[in-house]
């Protein structure tokens, strides 16, 4: 008799190619489902639509249709609330930003790797660099002491492995010289551990550990991989504080909101415009704590959407999150934060009152998004805005190249350069396009790269002292000298992060 494989090869982009063969399947570790997951597919909740003036709307989706609430003047809200009480995660279409992130020459996928891993080309390592470091200086500011712990753990630790059952993601294992271990999916296993290990007193309270973790690992379903907005291994700015009480815990959650804010609109995202809220809640603690719960709809300023669980599955009580809805009508979340009242137990993490007795903190989780899923959700913006008729843009501060100088002829190419030279002095990103091209060649390259400003220098120019620059955001084209054309950026990167290319 003949052997033979059968192989059923999806869309390359959807990372859905399986292997198939007649063998019995064993379930490998990597395979092994945690408890939390499980528990997950059986929980009972009810939905329902939180306005800022404190009306509450109970919702349900019926034949498609949610009832309870009308989302005539937000549909956004409509579609991440449709996509959350589906809970259906599975991508069937490439993502507009996986074609763009290509385009502009910023990242892909790395076919040598486990799907779900990228590779990062030296735009894409720019951006990403730029924000890990906006991230982690505002984060910094706001009061957390910033760490390092490792990538992976001894799966047979016990209170580890308590922690990964209460956790709803799917882990990489790897067996190595001496034990069984996972890697980590966060970075609370480590900076928990480190916390045990503590003396802490009341007077150090709320607590702030910070760990930007390159890389965090899950191994969510392939059907679900989706360029930067699902994938294995990715970077979370992960930021955990140690609270007295609830009542502390509050305010400190308050505090991680606005700064959740600064962050991104420091990356070009607003809570007006790009984003939607959610509340995920235990019904014991909300009847107990709404005007907390609907303060913090308040403080949103648009109705957001609450999932009321019967009864706590998971180690929180509480968590809001800050959802991005992309081109494709998904929901992904960046910013997100949780009462946590399990882990001080589990990690034995305790401080010292001012009574002289022991006791358990609450923790608070929080993280303003993978770096990798800010990344998506820029480009998913520029996509939509394009959609409009608009010209497609980075924030100023992460465009790789923010001037472009194009030459008429090689005759002006030194002047061109001295004119660089003086605007990178400035901590300004420039190049000069000396190709043997045409002036609308160049032009157009240029915007087809996304580059802000672009300059032409002719005879006219060197002879003025003046530059021709077009602003892609808006079309138009000004005369400015150098030093307007400086002072016209620099107010516009202001003090955030700079790096040459």
């Amino acid at each position: 008799y003949k052997a033979f494989n059968l192989k059923c090869k999806g869309h390359p982009l959807s990372e859905l190619s399986k292997q198939i063969s007649a063998e019995k399947k064993v379930v490998k570790p990597s395979e092994e489902i945690p408890e939390a997951l499980k528990k997950e597919k059986t929980l009972k909740s009810e939905w329902y639509i939180l306005e800022p003036n404190g009306k509450v709307n109970r919702i349900e989706l019926k034949d498609g249709k949610i009832t309870g609430f009308d989302f005539s003047n937000y549909k956004k809200l409509e579609k991440l609330t449709r996509y959350e009480m589906a809970k259906d995660r599975t991508v069937k279409e490439e993502p507009p930003h996986i074609k763009l992130m290509r385009k502009l020459e910023l990242v892909d996928y790395e076919p040598g790797s486990d799907p779900g891993n990228f590779r990062y080309y030296p735009k894409g390592r720019l951006i990403k660099s730029l924000i890990e470091e906006w991230i982690t200086r505002k984060i910094i500011e706001y009061g957390a002491m910033e760490v390092e712990t490792p990538v992976m753990y001894d799966i047979e630790h016990p209170t580890l492995r308590k922690y990964l059952n209460r956790f709803p993601a799917r882990q990489y294992f790897i067996e190595t010289p001496n034990k069984k271990v996972f890697l980590r999916f966060a970075a609370c296993f480590g900076q928990f551990l480190m916390a045990h290990n503590m003396g802490i007193s009341y007077r150090d309270l709320p607590m702030r550990l910070y760990e930007m973790t390159r890389y965090s690992f899950r191994v969510e379903q392939r059907g679900e991989l989706a360029g930067l907005r699902r994938l294995r291994a990715f970077t979370m700015p992960d930021c955990h504080a140690l609270c007295k009480d609830i009542e502390q815990a509050k305010e400190e959650m308050f505090r991680r909101f606005d700064l959740s804010k600064v962050i991104h609109e420091g990356l070009g995202l607003t809570i007006r415009n790009d984003f939607e809220f959610a509340i995920r809640v235990v019904k014991d603690f909300y009847e107990e704590n709404k005007e907390y719960v609907h303060e913090l709809v308040r403080r949103w300023g648009k109705p957001a959407l609450v999932e009321v669980w019967e009864k706590k599955f998971f180690y929180f009580i509480l968590k809001y999150e800050w959802n991005f809805v992309d081109a494709l009508e998904k929901a992904a979340t960046l910013s997100t934060d949780q009462f946590d009242v399990e882990n001080a137990q589990t990690y034995d993490i305790t401080y010292t009152d001012s009574d002289n007795t022991k006791k358990h903190p609450i923790i608070l989780h929080f993280s303003p998004g993978a770096v990798e899923r800010i990344m998506y959700a820029l480009l998913e913006k520029a996509f939509m805005e394009q959609r409009e008729g608009k010209n497609p843009v980075l924030p100023l501060w992460l465009c790789p190249t923010q001037v472009r100088i194009c030459p008429v002829s090689d005759a002006l190419l030194d002047y061109s350069e001295k004119i660089a030279d003086r605007i990178e002095m400035e901590g300004i990103r420039v190049d000069v396009d000396d190709r043997a091209e045409s002036i609308p060649r160049k032009i157009r390259d240029s915007e087809t790269e996304w580059i802000p400003y672009t300059v032409v220098i002719g005879e006219k120019e060197k002879k003025s002292g003046k530059l021709a620059v077009r602003f892609r955001e808006t079309g138009k084209v000004k005369d400015m000298t150098p030093e307007e054309l400086i002072r016209e950026i620099k107010g516009r990167i202001k003090d955030y992060p700079y790096k040459k290319l």
